[in-house]
């Protein structure tokens, strides 16, 4: 509102009037207000006034090492993805103003659905706005009244998402308990629809779900495998197809989601299959007809991206080689992490407590390094985490840099 208009006076609740539809969210409210009494720099509120490359940026106005962005590949400055990005912006313009299944499939959402098949080497790919609306779209779709979903109780929020929406039965099991997935799958009723869901990469403590057992035994009871692979896309396998690639199932797997804000380097989400009926998803999912298409430039930035993706096995490489070094170091430190030996490009480093992981934060920060706060409930097990995500592009002077600040916060907030 402009200065000097005045506003109408809002009159206070009164003794019967409707809840506050917010008061659920007052213990969220709480939590924050609390960590910013004392005197905390705001882990929620980060802003990047300038982008310097994959690995560094200006944070809050402080030369800053990014060690949370998910940029694991570091495609987001690759040269030939960025032209690609301009001249489809100067071809195309800015926006497509619709849905695929109308004005909204331009060329570039082709190339960039025939480069997803040609990567996975599968029949079918569907591109969908957003990593989230893929998860959204295909389980819903696919699984709805009557039909029942098993799935690992620490899977993405997306995945609940799905499921909710289409109404299926939702059976979660341990994470990574083999044995409770199997017995959550026979007491399904016979004949019923079954759809197991795993993701490849868990993204809150970077580990691996054991794909090639679980696979075996989803299929032994009759059910469909969906694999989120948005974590392991583009680094983990050979070719960087995912868990899937490096568990030898892809074969055995129907559905595999992945997203292009990861190791793409943009936005947008998909979906590969080799389901022989998989194209009349077009017409009967609903967030992928129901929503406006991706920008030609977006599409024409994650078809470069992808075909060069295929050849990134120099990079897959330094990134294990950084993955390893930062694990090992910061274990040496005294550090809790989530997982005893590096699976991913993710490395959770657990903190006592909110508050202590808060200081933790903030002491990072401040020496120039920016990593993830996360917290319950997004959390398994009601932990406090640093989640740190590598990058191919971080350099081995970058990486000695890292542990460096880690203990000089570490030791600063008495966490080691």
């Amino acid at each position: 509102m402009s200065e000097g208009v005045s506003q109408p006076d809002r009159p206070e609740p009164r003794e019967g009037d409707g809840k506050d539809l917010f008061s659920k969210f007052d213990d969220v409210i709480a939590m924050r207000e609390g960590l910013l009494a004392r005197g905390v720099e705001d882990p929620f509120s980060l802003v990047m006034e300038q982008v310097l490359s994959p690995t560094r940026a200006v944070c809050n106005g402080r030369d800053t090492i990014l060690l949370g962005t998910y940029n694991y590949m570091g495609m987001t400055f690759d040269p030939d993805v960025v032209e690609a990005g301009k001249q489809a912006l100067a071809d195309f313009g800015s926006g497509t103003t619709g849905s695929r299944v109308l004005n909204g499939t331009y060329q570039g959402h082709k190339d960039v659905e025939d480069a997803l098949r040609e990567f996975y080497g599968m029949d079918h790919a569907m591109v969908f706005s957003t990593g989230y609306q893929a998860n959204l779209g295909i389980i819903s779709t696919i699984a709805g009244k009557g039909d029942y979903i098993v799935l690992d109780i620490d899977s993405h929020a997306s995945i609940y998402d799905g499921c909710k929406l289409g109404d299926a039965e939702i059976v979660p099991f341990r994470h990574n308990d083999i044995e409770a997935m199997e017995k959550r799958l026979k007491r399904i009723p016979e004949g019923a629809g079954k759809l197991v869901i795993l993701e490849g990469v868990y993204s809150m403590l970077g580990d691996v779900a054991p794909l090639k057992e679980m696979v075996r035994i989803a299929k032994e009871n009759g059910a469909m495998v969906l694999v989120d692979e948005a974590h392991s896309m583009g680094f983990i396998g050979d070719n960087g197809r995912g868990v899937v690639e490096d568990a030898g199932v892809m074969d055995d797997v129907d559905f595999i989601i992945g997203t292009f804000s990861k190791s793409v380097g943009t936005v947008g989400g998909f979906c590969v299959s080799n389901h022989p009926k998989f194209e009349i998803m077009r017409l009967v999912c609903r967030p992928y007809v129901f929503t406006a298409s991706l920008p030609p430039s977006v599409v024409a930035t994650a078809c470069t991206s992808i075909r060069k993706l295929m050849h990134g096995s120099n990079k897959r490489a330094h990134l294990w080689e950084n993955s390893r070094t930062l694990h090992a170091g910061l274990k040496k430190l005294g550090f809790t992490l989530g997982t005893e030996e590096p699976q991913s490009a993710i490395i959770a480093v657990i903190m006592p407590d909110l508050e202590q992981g808060a200081g933790m934060w903030e002491a990072l920060i401040k020496n120039g390094l920016y990593v993830n706060l996360a917290r319950p409930p997004a959390t398994p097990a009601n932990m406090t985490l640093l989640r740190c995500s590598l990058c191919a592009e971080h350099s081995e002077e970058e990486v000695s840099q890292i542990l460096d600040i880690f203990e000089r916060a570490g030791k600063l907030v008495g966490i080691i």
